[in-house]
């Protein structure tokens, strides 16, 4: 399973690099806002710092709108992923930037009918928003199952990108059924090291150690 950064800090982007933890980033305009800094340049340092996909949102509504930004940004660097929204005219802009070789990311997507289009309109990375499913008492993870099984069923190609992670447990299970990515913000990656029984034994071992009054180097 791939990993993707959900964050538009170039710092947590860096951190989470450097161990290997993550294959890519996912950027949208309110992580754009909460960075503070230019959406363009943004983009153009993360791609800078990983060489995996990275997801910039379109603003426009309009499928014309769509394509002209996602043409735009696609010129950013190799490694950008358009980013467009689950609407038709989103739809129709997935369908002529990937008809042209420039991978989309469909975002906002809440039903399996919706991942089911995405498919057919040739998208890179469907990205199923479980989270915000389970905040009006959905069933995300659920969601996740079916689009899993329509697309083995029919071999589409696009990924699912398991999108509006809240926790460590949210990605246990995604990747149970078998989710292509997930993308989560950086501390419930980091925090997928974290057990209490790790630290317990860790501790332990140092108290011994420190008892023998030995250096390794």
């Amino acid at each position: 399973m791939k990993f993707f950064a959900d964050t538009a800090e170039i710092d947590e982007i860096n951190a989470l690099n450097d161990a290997g933890l993550i294959d890519g980033v996912t950027t949208n305009p309110s992580l754009i806002k909460k960075s503070g800094r230019p959406f363009r340049d943004v983009i153009s340092d993360i791609c800078a710092a990983l060489p995996g996909p990275v997801s910039a949102e379109v603003t426009a509504l309009d499928a014309d709108g769509m394509e002209a930004e996602g043409r735009s940004l696609a010129e950013i660097a190799d490694n950008v992923t358009v980013k467009v929204p689950l609407t038709i005219d989103g739809l129709k802009a997935c369908r002529r930037l990937s008809q042209d070789g420039i991978p989309v990311n469909v975002t906002l997507c809440f039903s399996a009918n919706q991942a089911l289009l995405a498919a057919k309109a040739g998208a890179t990375f469907i990205s199923p928003f479980i989270g915000r499913l389970d905040d009006i008492h959905l069933d995300g993870l659920q969601l996740i199952q079916e689009i899993r099984t329509i697309y083995d069923n029919y071999q589409f190609r696009t990924e699912i990108l398991a999108a509006s992670i809240r926790s460590a447990n949210h990605i246990k299970d995604v990747a149970l059924i078998g989710a292509d990515v997930a993308t989560a913000p950086p501390a419930v990656i980091m925090g997928l090291a974290n057990h209490p029984l790790t630290d317990k034994g860790l501790d332990a071992f140092l108290k011994d150690w420190a008892a023998t009054g030995q250096s390794v180097l």
